[in-house]
Protein backbone atom coordinates (compact mmCIF):
# COMPACT_ATOMS: atom_id res chain seq x y z
CA UNK A 1 0.00 0.00 0.00
CA UNK A 2 0.84 3.73 -0.29
CA UNK A 3 2.27 5.48 2.17
CA UNK A 4 -0.25 7.06 4.02
CA UNK A 5 1.94 10.54 4.70
CA UNK A 6 3.11 11.28 0.77
CA UNK A 7 2.13 14.07 -0.86
CA UNK A 8 1.54 13.57 -4.16
CA UNK A 9 1.71 15.42 -7.93
CA UNK A 10 0.55 14.45 -11.46
CA UNK A 11 -0.64 15.87 -14.42
CA UNK A 12 -4.63 14.59 -14.74
CA UNK A 13 -5.73 16.20 -17.64
CA UNK A 14 -3.21 14.02 -19.76
CA UNK A 15 -0.01 15.16 -20.43
CA UNK A 16 -0.66 16.71 -24.28
CA UNK A 17 -1.28 20.24 -26.38
CA UNK A 18 -4.65 21.22 -24.84
CA UNK A 19 -6.08 24.76 -24.16
CA UNK A 20 -5.81 23.48 -20.45
CA UNK A 21 -3.18 21.67 -18.45
CA UNK A 22 -4.72 20.56 -14.81
CA UNK A 23 -1.92 19.44 -12.55
CA UNK A 24 -3.65 18.03 -8.78
CA UNK A 25 -1.11 17.85 -5.81
CA UNK A 26 -2.61 15.82 -2.91
CA UNK A 27 -1.62 14.80 1.13
CA UNK A 28 -1.05 16.39 4.76
CA UNK A 29 1.38 18.81 2.45
CA UNK A 30 -0.99 19.83 -0.43
CA UNK A 31 -1.07 23.54 0.47
CA UNK A 32 2.59 23.99 1.98
CA UNK A 33 3.83 22.55 -1.39
CA UNK A 34 1.31 24.72 -3.64
CA UNK A 35 2.16 27.48 -1.89
CA UNK A 36 5.89 27.60 -2.81
CA UNK A 37 5.00 27.35 -6.59
CA UNK A 38 1.95 29.59 -6.41
CA UNK A 39 2.33 33.69 -6.30
CA UNK A 40 -0.56 35.70 -6.22
CA UNK A 41 -0.66 39.05 -8.17
CA UNK A 42 0.53 41.41 -5.01
CA UNK A 43 2.51 38.68 -3.58
CA UNK A 44 1.11 38.77 -0.12
CA UNK A 45 -1.68 35.66 -0.74
CA UNK A 46 -1.12 31.84 0.36
CA UNK A 47 -3.19 29.10 -0.32
CA UNK A 48 -2.90 27.85 2.89
CA UNK A 49 -4.69 30.81 4.22
CA UNK A 50 -7.81 30.68 1.84
CA UNK A 51 -11.13 28.61 2.24
CA UNK A 52 -12.19 25.35 0.71
CA UNK A 53 -13.51 25.47 -2.21
CA UNK A 54 -11.95 28.86 -3.59
CA UNK A 55 -10.46 29.88 -6.79
CA UNK A 56 -7.10 32.11 -7.17
CA UNK A 57 -5.59 33.58 -9.92
CA UNK A 58 -1.69 34.25 -9.94
CA UNK A 59 1.91 32.21 -11.23
CA UNK A 60 3.17 29.34 -10.85
CA UNK A 61 6.75 30.34 -10.41
CA UNK A 62 10.20 28.57 -10.18
CA UNK A 63 12.77 27.78 -7.11
CA UNK A 64 14.46 30.97 -8.18
CA UNK A 65 11.43 32.85 -8.69
CA UNK A 66 11.06 32.88 -12.02
CA UNK A 67 7.23 32.95 -13.82
CA UNK A 68 6.55 29.57 -15.22
CA UNK A 69 2.78 30.44 -16.36
CA UNK A 70 -0.61 32.01 -15.33
CA UNK A 71 -2.57 29.35 -13.15
CA UNK A 72 -5.86 29.38 -11.42
CA UNK A 73 -5.38 27.59 -8.02
CA UNK A 74 -8.11 25.92 -7.21
CA UNK A 75 -7.84 25.43 -2.89
CA UNK A 76 -9.85 22.11 -1.55
CA UNK A 77 -9.35 21.45 2.37
CA UNK A 78 -9.97 17.73 3.70
CA UNK A 79 -12.33 15.79 3.87
CA UNK A 80 -14.86 17.01 1.54
CA UNK A 81 -12.17 15.95 -1.82
CA UNK A 82 -11.79 13.41 -4.03
CA UNK A 83 -9.06 11.66 -1.78
CA UNK A 84 -10.42 13.30 1.74
CA UNK A 85 -7.19 14.52 2.04
CA UNK A 86 -6.02 18.34 1.58
CA UNK A 87 -6.19 19.08 -2.59
CA UNK A 88 -4.77 21.42 -5.10
CA UNK A 89 -5.26 21.73 -8.63
CA UNK A 90 -3.63 23.82 -11.02
CA UNK A 91 -5.10 24.98 -13.98
CA UNK A 92 -2.33 26.29 -16.43
CA UNK A 93 -1.62 26.45 -20.13
CA UNK A 94 -1.80 23.13 -21.88
CA UNK A 95 1.95 22.92 -23.84
CA UNK A 96 3.37 20.10 -22.57
CA UNK A 97 6.99 21.73 -21.60
CA UNK A 98 5.20 24.22 -19.40
CA UNK A 99 3.22 21.70 -17.95
CA UNK A 100 6.45 19.36 -17.12
CA UNK A 101 7.87 22.75 -15.90
CA UNK A 102 5.48 23.48 -12.91
CA UNK A 103 5.27 19.68 -12.51
CA UNK A 104 9.09 19.81 -11.65
CA UNK A 105 8.44 22.64 -9.76
CA UNK A 106 6.23 21.10 -7.45
CA UNK A 107 8.48 18.04 -7.07
CA UNK A 108 11.39 20.79 -6.37
CA UNK A 109 8.87 21.97 -3.35
CA UNK A 110 8.63 19.01 -1.58
CA UNK A 111 6.05 16.70 -3.43
CA UNK A 112 6.49 13.70 -4.78
CA UNK A 113 5.26 11.85 -8.10
CA UNK A 114 1.94 10.03 -8.40
CA UNK A 115 1.75 6.20 -9.02
CA UNK A 116 -0.91 5.10 -11.52
CA UNK A 117 -4.28 5.61 -10.06
CA UNK A 118 -2.75 6.41 -6.81
CA UNK A 119 -5.33 9.49 -6.41
CA UNK A 120 -8.21 7.04 -6.18
CA UNK A 121 -6.34 3.96 -4.42
CA UNK A 122 -6.08 7.20 -1.82
CA UNK A 123 -9.80 7.64 -1.59
CA UNK A 124 -10.16 3.66 -1.30
CA UNK A 125 -7.61 3.65 1.53
CA UNK A 126 -9.59 6.90 3.18
CA UNK A 127 -13.00 5.53 2.76
CA UNK A 128 -14.31 7.64 0.64
CA UNK A 129 -15.10 4.69 -2.10
CA UNK A 130 -15.10 0.97 -1.81
CA UNK A 131 -13.11 -1.28 -4.37
CA UNK A 132 -16.02 -1.72 -6.75
CA UNK A 133 -16.18 1.97 -7.08
CA UNK A 134 -13.09 2.44 -7.88
CA UNK A 135 -12.50 -0.21 -10.35
CA UNK A 136 -15.71 1.83 -12.08
CA UNK A 137 -14.11 5.33 -12.26
CA UNK A 138 -11.55 3.71 -14.89
CA UNK A 139 -14.32 1.91 -16.58
CA UNK A 140 -16.17 5.69 -16.78
CA UNK A 141 -12.64 6.85 -18.25
CA UNK A 142 -12.38 3.96 -21.10
CA UNK A 143 -15.90 3.99 -21.29
CA UNK A 144 -16.58 3.41 -25.39
CA UNK A 145 -20.23 3.81 -26.05
CA UNK A 146 -23.49 4.52 -23.91
CA UNK A 147 -24.07 1.30 -22.47
CA UNK A 148 -20.30 0.93 -20.81
CA UNK A 149 -20.47 4.93 -19.75
CA UNK A 150 -24.18 4.16 -18.37
CA UNK A 151 -22.77 1.12 -16.35
CA UNK A 152 -19.57 2.25 -15.21
CA UNK A 153 -21.72 5.57 -13.81
CA UNK A 154 -24.12 3.08 -12.21
CA UNK A 155 -21.35 1.13 -10.40
CA UNK A 156 -19.29 4.14 -9.66
CA UNK A 157 -22.42 5.36 -7.87
CA UNK A 158 -22.69 2.13 -5.29
CA UNK A 159 -24.74 0.24 -7.42
CA UNK A 160 -22.97 -3.14 -6.97
CA UNK A 161 -21.75 -2.16 -3.93
CA UNK A 162 -25.07 -2.25 -2.46
CA UNK A 163 -26.06 -5.52 -3.72
CA UNK A 164 -23.10 -6.88 -2.52
CA UNK A 165 -24.06 -5.11 0.96
CA UNK A 166 -27.06 -7.15 0.33
CA UNK A 167 -25.85 -10.37 0.00
CA UNK A 168 -23.72 -9.86 2.75
CA UNK A 169 -26.68 -9.15 5.66
CA UNK A 170 -28.48 -11.65 5.02
CA UNK A 171 -25.67 -13.91 5.36
CA UNK A 172 -24.25 -12.43 8.52
CA UNK A 173 -28.50 -12.72 9.85
CA UNK A 174 -28.70 -16.12 9.19
CA UNK A 175 -25.04 -16.79 11.05
CA UNK A 176 -26.00 -14.85 13.49
CA UNK A 177 -29.02 -16.53 14.30
CA UNK A 178 -27.16 -19.93 14.46
CA UNK A 179 -24.57 -18.70 16.32
CA UNK A 180 -27.13 -17.89 18.99
CA UNK A 181 -28.91 -20.98 18.74
CA UNK A 182 -25.49 -22.92 19.34
CA UNK A 183 -24.59 -20.37 22.62
CA UNK A 184 -27.35 -20.65 24.22
CA UNK A 185 -29.61 -23.24 23.34
CA UNK A 186 -31.68 -22.45 26.28
CA UNK A 187 -33.41 -19.64 24.42
CA UNK A 188 -33.43 -20.39 21.30
CA UNK A 189 -33.71 -23.12 19.08
CA UNK A 190 -32.08 -24.24 15.45
CA UNK A 191 -35.28 -26.23 14.47
CA UNK A 192 -37.46 -23.12 14.99
CA UNK A 193 -35.56 -21.05 11.98
CA UNK A 194 -34.02 -24.08 10.16
CA UNK A 195 -36.80 -23.44 7.14
CA UNK A 196 -36.50 -19.80 6.94
CA UNK A 197 -32.69 -20.26 7.15
CA UNK A 198 -33.07 -22.56 4.09
CA UNK A 199 -35.20 -20.04 2.60
CA UNK A 200 -33.22 -16.30 3.05
CA UNK A 201 -30.45 -18.74 1.68
CA UNK A 202 -32.15 -19.73 -1.91
CA UNK A 203 -33.48 -16.18 -2.25
CA UNK A 204 -29.83 -14.91 -1.93
CA UNK A 205 -28.40 -17.42 -4.01
CA UNK A 206 -31.22 -16.88 -6.77
CA UNK A 207 -30.37 -13.30 -6.55
CA UNK A 208 -26.42 -13.98 -6.61
CA UNK A 209 -26.65 -15.89 -9.54
CA UNK A 210 -28.70 -13.34 -11.70
CA UNK A 211 -25.71 -10.96 -11.01
CA UNK A 212 -23.21 -13.42 -11.98
CA UNK A 213 -24.87 -14.24 -14.92
CA UNK A 214 -25.37 -10.61 -16.00
CA UNK A 215 -21.44 -10.69 -16.37
CA UNK A 216 -21.53 -11.87 -20.27
CA UNK A 217 -23.94 -9.48 -21.80
CA UNK A 218 -22.68 -6.82 -19.58
CA UNK A 219 -18.48 -7.63 -20.62
CA UNK A 220 -19.73 -7.93 -24.48
CA UNK A 221 -21.71 -4.36 -24.11
CA UNK A 222 -18.94 -3.19 -22.42
CA UNK A 223 -16.06 -3.84 -24.40
CA UNK A 224 -17.67 -4.14 -28.10
CA UNK A 225 -20.20 -7.15 -29.54
CA UNK A 226 -17.51 -9.09 -31.94
CA UNK A 227 -19.18 -9.08 -35.16
CA UNK A 228 -18.21 -11.32 -37.74
CA UNK A 229 -19.48 -10.87 -41.66
CA UNK A 230 -19.55 -14.24 -43.11
CA UNK A 231 -20.93 -15.58 -46.50
CA UNK A 232 -20.02 -17.16 -50.03
CA UNK A 233 -17.09 -15.05 -52.16
CA UNK A 234 -18.81 -11.82 -53.83
CA UNK A 235 -21.97 -12.12 -51.18
CA UNK A 236 -21.23 -8.41 -50.57
CA UNK A 237 -19.43 -8.54 -47.16
CA UNK A 238 -16.29 -6.21 -48.06
CA UNK A 239 -19.56 -3.68 -49.33
CA UNK A 240 -21.12 -4.35 -46.39
CA UNK A 241 -18.28 -3.50 -44.13
CA UNK A 242 -17.22 -0.38 -46.35
CA UNK A 243 -21.57 1.04 -45.75
CA UNK A 244 -21.04 0.65 -42.30
CA UNK A 245 -17.42 2.58 -41.78
CA UNK A 246 -18.93 5.00 -43.80
CA UNK A 247 -16.18 4.81 -46.32
CA UNK A 248 -13.96 2.42 -48.55
CA UNK A 249 -12.31 0.45 -45.80
CA UNK A 250 -12.31 -2.62 -47.75
CA UNK A 251 -11.62 -3.16 -51.70
CA UNK A 252 -14.46 -4.75 -53.20
CA UNK A 253 -14.37 -5.90 -56.49
CA UNK A 254 -16.37 -8.63 -58.74
CA UNK A 255 -13.66 -11.15 -58.49
CA UNK A 256 -14.31 -13.78 -56.26
CA UNK A 257 -11.89 -14.49 -53.62
CA UNK A 258 -10.89 -10.59 -52.96
CA UNK A 259 -10.59 -10.63 -49.00
CA UNK A 260 -7.78 -13.02 -48.57
CA UNK A 261 -7.37 -11.91 -44.72
CA UNK A 262 -10.01 -10.39 -41.35
CA UNK A 263 -10.53 -7.19 -41.69
CA UNK A 264 -11.43 -5.23 -38.58
CA UNK A 265 -13.62 -2.02 -37.92
CA UNK A 266 -15.10 -0.39 -34.77
CA UNK A 267 -18.66 1.57 -35.47
CA UNK A 268 -20.69 2.82 -33.11
CA UNK A 269 -24.91 3.23 -32.79
CA UNK A 270 -27.61 3.04 -30.71
CA UNK A 271 -25.69 3.60 -27.67
CA UNK A 272 -23.42 0.29 -28.48
CA UNK A 273 -20.17 -0.94 -29.68
CA UNK A 274 -19.82 -3.64 -32.72
CA UNK A 275 -16.52 -4.39 -33.59
CA UNK A 276 -16.62 -5.65 -37.23
CA UNK A 277 -14.65 -8.21 -39.05
CA UNK A 278 -14.64 -8.55 -42.53
CA UNK A 279 -14.09 -12.43 -43.84
CA UNK A 280 -12.80 -14.43 -46.90
CA UNK A 281 -15.45 -15.85 -48.68
CA UNK A 282 -16.66 -19.68 -47.29
CA UNK A 283 -15.69 -22.01 -50.20
CA UNK A 284 -13.65 -25.22 -50.98
CA UNK A 285 -10.68 -24.10 -52.57
CA UNK A 286 -6.90 -25.25 -53.73
CA UNK A 287 -5.41 -21.59 -53.01
CA UNK A 288 -3.12 -21.64 -50.39
CA UNK A 289 -3.43 -18.49 -49.19
CA UNK A 290 -7.61 -18.25 -49.97
CA UNK A 291 -7.35 -21.60 -47.57
CA UNK A 292 -5.70 -19.49 -44.80
CA UNK A 293 -8.47 -16.99 -45.17
CA UNK A 294 -11.45 -19.31 -45.13
CA UNK A 295 -9.66 -20.91 -42.16
CA UNK A 296 -9.21 -17.84 -40.61
CA UNK A 297 -13.23 -16.29 -41.21
CA UNK A 298 -14.33 -19.95 -39.48
CA UNK A 299 -12.07 -19.37 -36.61
CA UNK A 300 -13.12 -16.02 -35.59
CA UNK A 301 -17.00 -17.16 -36.47
CA UNK A 302 -16.30 -19.49 -33.42
CA UNK A 303 -15.47 -16.37 -31.41
CA UNK A 304 -17.58 -13.99 -32.55
CA UNK A 305 -20.67 -12.28 -29.96
CA UNK A 306 -22.93 -11.74 -33.26
CA UNK A 307 -22.57 -13.28 -37.18
CA UNK A 308 -24.39 -11.34 -39.90
CA UNK A 309 -24.43 -14.04 -43.02
CA UNK A 310 -24.27 -12.56 -46.07
CA UNK A 311 -26.73 -14.29 -49.51
CA UNK A 312 -26.49 -13.16 -52.77
CA UNK A 313 -29.88 -12.73 -54.00
CA UNK A 314 -28.83 -12.79 -57.61
CA UNK A 315 -28.11 -16.10 -57.75
CA UNK A 316 -29.64 -19.16 -58.81
CA UNK A 317 -32.24 -21.01 -56.79
CA UNK A 318 -30.50 -24.46 -56.57
CA UNK A 319 -26.86 -22.09 -55.21
CA UNK A 320 -29.13 -20.43 -53.32
CA UNK A 321 -29.88 -22.91 -50.48
CA UNK A 322 -26.84 -25.84 -50.97
CA UNK A 323 -23.88 -24.51 -50.13
CA UNK A 324 -25.29 -21.33 -47.66
CA UNK A 325 -27.34 -24.26 -45.83
CA UNK A 326 -24.37 -26.48 -44.87
CA UNK A 327 -22.87 -22.84 -43.56
CA UNK A 328 -25.90 -21.58 -41.83
CA UNK A 329 -26.65 -25.10 -39.75
CA UNK A 330 -22.94 -24.75 -38.35
CA UNK A 331 -24.23 -21.80 -36.85
CA UNK A 332 -27.73 -23.40 -35.09
CA UNK A 333 -28.06 -21.55 -31.44
CA UNK A 334 -25.74 -18.51 -32.17
CA UNK A 335 -27.09 -15.17 -32.70
CA UNK A 336 -26.71 -14.78 -36.11
CA UNK A 337 -29.14 -12.35 -38.82
CA UNK A 338 -29.64 -13.73 -42.02
CA UNK A 339 -29.16 -10.93 -44.84
CA UNK A 340 -30.20 -11.73 -48.59
CA UNK A 341 -27.79 -8.84 -50.04
CA UNK A 342 -27.69 -7.29 -54.02
CA UNK A 343 -31.96 -6.58 -53.55
CA UNK A 344 -31.47 -3.53 -56.00
CA UNK A 345 -30.05 -5.93 -58.90
CA UNK A 346 -33.22 -9.17 -58.05
CA UNK A 347 -35.60 -6.82 -57.66
CA UNK A 348 -38.19 -6.27 -55.12
CA UNK A 349 -40.83 -9.14 -55.86
CA UNK A 350 -37.73 -11.60 -56.31
CA UNK A 351 -36.07 -10.73 -53.15
CA UNK A 352 -39.68 -10.68 -51.17
CA UNK A 353 -40.59 -14.34 -52.21
CA UNK A 354 -36.82 -15.66 -51.43
CA UNK A 355 -36.66 -13.74 -48.04
CA UNK A 356 -39.93 -15.90 -47.21
CA UNK A 357 -38.31 -19.06 -48.31
CA UNK A 358 -35.23 -18.41 -46.04
CA UNK A 359 -37.12 -18.12 -43.34
CA UNK A 360 -38.89 -21.21 -43.58
CA UNK A 361 -35.08 -23.04 -44.37
CA UNK A 362 -33.65 -21.09 -41.26
CA UNK A 363 -37.00 -20.09 -38.84
CA UNK A 364 -34.41 -20.07 -36.01
CA UNK A 365 -32.83 -16.43 -37.81
CA UNK A 366 -34.00 -13.17 -38.31
CA UNK A 367 -34.26 -12.87 -42.23
CA UNK A 368 -33.38 -9.30 -43.57
CA UNK A 369 -32.98 -7.94 -47.23
CA UNK A 370 -30.65 -5.15 -47.85
CA UNK A 371 -28.32 -3.86 -51.00
CA UNK A 372 -24.74 -3.32 -48.78
CA UNK A 373 -23.75 -1.29 -52.22
CA UNK A 374 -27.01 1.23 -52.20
CA UNK A 375 -27.77 1.24 -48.30
CA UNK A 376 -31.37 -0.09 -49.05
CA UNK A 377 -32.34 -1.85 -45.75
CA UNK A 378 -28.97 -1.12 -43.14
CA UNK A 379 -30.88 1.13 -40.75
CA UNK A 380 -32.89 -1.64 -39.97
CA UNK A 381 -30.35 -4.04 -39.83
CA UNK A 382 -28.63 -1.68 -37.22
CA UNK A 383 -31.66 -1.70 -35.13
CA UNK A 384 -32.34 -5.32 -35.45
CA UNK A 385 -28.37 -6.00 -34.02
CA UNK A 386 -28.80 -3.63 -31.18
CA UNK A 387 -31.97 -5.28 -30.37
CA UNK A 388 -30.40 -8.36 -30.04
CA UNK A 389 -28.93 -7.78 -27.48
CA UNK A 390 -30.44 -4.84 -25.81
CA UNK A 391 -34.26 -6.44 -25.98
CA UNK A 392 -35.13 -2.85 -25.56
CA UNK A 393 -34.52 -3.31 -21.82
CA UNK A 394 -30.81 -3.40 -20.77
CA UNK A 395 -29.56 -0.23 -20.97
CA UNK A 396 -32.47 1.93 -20.49
CA UNK A 397 -33.52 0.55 -16.61
CA UNK A 398 -32.38 0.37 -13.47
CA UNK A 399 -30.67 -3.27 -13.62
CA UNK A 400 -27.48 -4.35 -11.79
CA UNK A 401 -24.83 -5.26 -14.64
CA UNK A 402 -22.00 -7.11 -13.66
CA UNK A 403 -18.90 -6.21 -16.59
CA UNK A 404 -15.42 -6.72 -14.05
CA UNK A 405 -14.12 -9.75 -14.22
CA UNK A 406 -12.50 -10.28 -11.01
CA UNK A 407 -15.78 -9.16 -9.37
CA UNK A 408 -17.11 -11.94 -11.12
CA UNK A 409 -14.65 -14.74 -9.96
CA UNK A 410 -15.42 -13.43 -6.04
CA UNK A 411 -18.56 -13.90 -6.67
CA UNK A 412 -18.76 -17.48 -7.99
CA UNK A 413 -16.76 -18.02 -4.88
CA UNK A 414 -19.47 -16.52 -2.81
CA UNK A 415 -21.91 -18.85 -4.83
CA UNK A 416 -20.03 -22.11 -4.81
CA UNK A 417 -20.18 -21.56 -1.14
CA UNK A 418 -23.62 -20.77 -0.72
CA UNK A 419 -24.35 -24.49 -2.63
CA UNK A 420 -22.56 -25.89 0.05
CA UNK A 421 -24.25 -24.49 2.52
CA UNK A 422 -27.37 -25.84 0.67
CA UNK A 423 -26.31 -29.25 0.67
CA UNK A 424 -25.83 -29.76 4.03
CA UNK A 425 -28.64 -28.39 4.78
CA UNK A 426 -30.51 -31.22 2.94
CA UNK A 427 -28.32 -33.33 4.51
CA UNK A 428 -28.66 -32.60 8.06
CA UNK A 429 -25.07 -31.05 8.79
CA UNK A 430 -24.58 -30.07 12.36
CA UNK A 431 -25.37 -26.28 12.15
CA UNK A 432 -22.08 -25.45 13.43
CA UNK A 433 -20.70 -26.49 9.96
CA UNK A 434 -23.27 -24.26 7.74
CA UNK A 435 -21.52 -21.52 9.29
CA UNK A 436 -17.86 -22.40 8.10
CA UNK A 437 -19.88 -22.47 4.80
CA UNK A 438 -21.65 -19.00 5.16
CA UNK A 439 -18.32 -16.77 6.77
CA UNK A 440 -16.35 -18.27 3.67
CA UNK A 441 -19.28 -17.08 1.27
CA UNK A 442 -19.29 -13.71 3.47
CA UNK A 443 -15.70 -13.00 2.86
CA UNK A 444 -16.14 -13.94 -0.99
CA UNK A 445 -18.23 -11.08 -1.39
CA UNK A 446 -16.15 -8.65 0.70
CA UNK A 447 -13.46 -8.68 -1.87
CA UNK A 448 -15.42 -7.56 -4.47
CA UNK A 449 -15.73 -4.02 -2.45
CA UNK A 450 -12.50 -4.12 -0.78
CA UNK A 451 -13.77 -5.33 2.38
CA UNK A 452 -11.82 -8.97 2.50
CA UNK A 453 -8.60 -7.88 0.26
CA UNK A 454 -4.93 -7.63 0.85
CA UNK A 455 -2.44 -5.05 0.01
CA UNK A 456 -0.66 -6.44 -2.54
CA UNK A 457 -3.95 -7.26 -4.83
CA UNK A 458 -5.18 -3.42 -4.21
CA UNK A 459 -1.62 -2.96 -5.46
CA UNK A 460 -2.05 -4.88 -8.48
CA UNK A 461 -5.78 -3.54 -9.26
CA UNK A 462 -4.62 0.44 -9.18
CA UNK A 463 -1.15 -0.34 -11.54
CA UNK A 464 -3.56 -0.47 -14.29
CA UNK A 465 -5.24 2.88 -13.62
CA UNK A 466 -3.69 5.78 -15.95
CA UNK A 467 -1.20 8.24 -14.28
CA UNK A 468 -2.91 10.92 -12.16
CA UNK A 469 -6.00 9.62 -11.50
Amino acid sequence: MADYERTIAAVSSGLTESGISVIRISGPRALEVADRVYRSPGGRKKLSEQKTHTIHYGHAVAADGSVLDEVLASVMRAPKTYTREDTVELNCHGGVLVTRKVLEALFRAGAEPAEPGEFTKMAYLNGRIDLSQAEAVMDVIRAQNDFALSSSESQLSGSISRKVRHFRDIILDVTAQIEAALDDPEHYSVDSFRESAQQSIREVRAEMAQLSESFYDGKVLKEGIRTVILGRPNAGKSSLLNTFYGGDRAIVTEVPGTTRDLLEESVRWSGLSFLLTDTAGLRETEDKVEKIGVDRARNAARQADLILYLIDSTESREDFSSEDRDALASLSGRKCIVLLNKTDLAGEACAVEEEKRLREIFPDFPVLSISAREGLGIEKLKKRMAELFLNGKIAYNNEVILTNERQKMCLDDALQSIDLVLDNFDAGIPEDLLTVDLMDAYRSLGKIIGEEVEDDLADRIFEKFCMGK
